[in-house]
Order: structure tokens, then C-alpha cells, then sequence
């Protein structure tokens, strides 16, 4: 089954969409955090991203250009980029840490190159 709340977008417009233009960690009222991506070929916008330990992260990610993949290695953080569409999910990081992101859908001669580093940060 398709997912229950599709969210939609235009991949010419994603940089100009208020969604997506601020891109980024922003705090939520639960203590929780919500990062929002753009995949693109070759790079995940922005490349480094800081969450907390312990509490909800909720990814919000859409695709400027083609499929792509979004796998958080070593975690359950795993979802597709498509094009047009805005993927999300929820999940917490137990263990602060450096995970790398990896696009683990080929995506082009540059697919190898494509990663970013989420960093979970104890509770201060």
C-alpha cells in the first residue's frame, strides 16, 4: 500500500518551495527535532546535520532530480527520494554517535560519491 499521507512537490521548484528553503534541524515543542533534506545528484543538501540523542527526529526529504536513496548506515533510517515527492519519517537515536548517510539507490556515475554525516548528540 502507498503510504496514507502523500505529500507532493515540484521537483523544478524545490529550492523555491517554502518548504524546503529553509533546510536544516529545527526544533519541535516535544523536545524532538525535525531535518529537512534535498537530495540531489551528487550531495544531500545540507551535508552534516546534528540531532539529539534520545529524542524523536522526524527526516522530511524530497528529490530535486532523480530517485535516491536515504539509508542512516547502522540505524532503522532507510527511505526513498523521489522526485515530486516529499518521504518522511520518524525515529529516535539512542546512542549519540556519527552515522553515515548513504544514497543507496544508483542514481548515476556519481551514486559512489553521494553521502552526508548525521552526528546524534548527547543530551546536554
Amino acid at each position: 500500500l502507498p503510504p496514507s499521507n502523500i505529500e507532493t512537490i515540484d521537483p523544478k521548484t524545490v529550492f523555491s518551495d517554502p518548504r524546503f528553503q529553509e533546510r536544516g534541524v529545527k526544533a519541535n515543542a516535544n523536545g524532538g527535532v525535525t531535518v529537512t533534506m534535498v537530495g540531489m545528484m551528487f550531495a544531500y543538501l545540507p551535508n552534516e546535520v546534528h540531532v539529539p540523542a534520545g529524542k524523536p527526529v522526524t527526516f522530511r526529504l524530497t528529490s530535486a532530480d532523480v530517485i535516491h536513496g536515504f539509508e542512516i548506515v547502522g540505524t532503522n533510517g532507510n527511505t526513498m527520494v523521489v522526485p515530486g515527492y516529499v518521504s518522511q519519517f520518524t525515529t529516535t537515536f539512542p546512542t549519540p554517535g556519527e552515522y553515515l548517510i548513504v544514497c543507496n539507490e544508483y542514481c548515476g556515475l556519481g551514486h559512489h560519491t553521494m553521502s552526508a554525516k548525521l552526528v546524534v548528540e548527547a543530551a546536554q
